[in-house]
């Protein structure tokens, strides 16, 4: 299970860990963003701190009908106590989670400040 908590903005909050391919670490705080298809959206600077490898370019649509290009890297995160790789897309913003790794989970959010946010793996039968 991945655990975190409400700020006082009412956003739900997972801590995670992103990791490099050459060992480097970060524990990162990310919104969770229902809106975002992807995995996770990281700032350039811990992108380049951890040396997440390159894997292409590509195109969004934002909110408000414009397009904007970004870079893909490649990650690993720890989700559910193993190691996940996920593409990474690397965007000037704080970091944010989406519902491609949400996939196949429940998500509970405690809507107060300081609430308890998880989310559990759905098992299949």
């Amino acid at each position: 299970m991945v655990t975190g908590t409400v700020n006082a903005f009412r956003e739900a909050v997972l801590r995670l860990i992103v990791c490099g391919p050459s060992g480097g670490e970060r524990t990162v705080e990310a919104v969770v963003d229902t809106g975002y298809d992807g995995s996770l959206i990281l700032p350039p600077h811990l992108v380049a701190e951890l040396q997440l490898p390159y894997r292409q370019r590509a195109t969004a649509e934002l909110a408000d009908g414009s397009r904007t290009l970004y870079d893909v890297h490649d990650g690993v995160l720890q989700w559910n106590g193993r190691s996940r790789r996920i593409a990474v897309d690397v965007i000037d913003t704080d970091p944010l989670l989406g519902v491609a790794l949400l996939d196949g989970h429940e998500l509970t959010i405690e809507f107060i400040e300081g609430g308890a946010v998880s989310v559990r793996e759905i098992l299949r039968s």
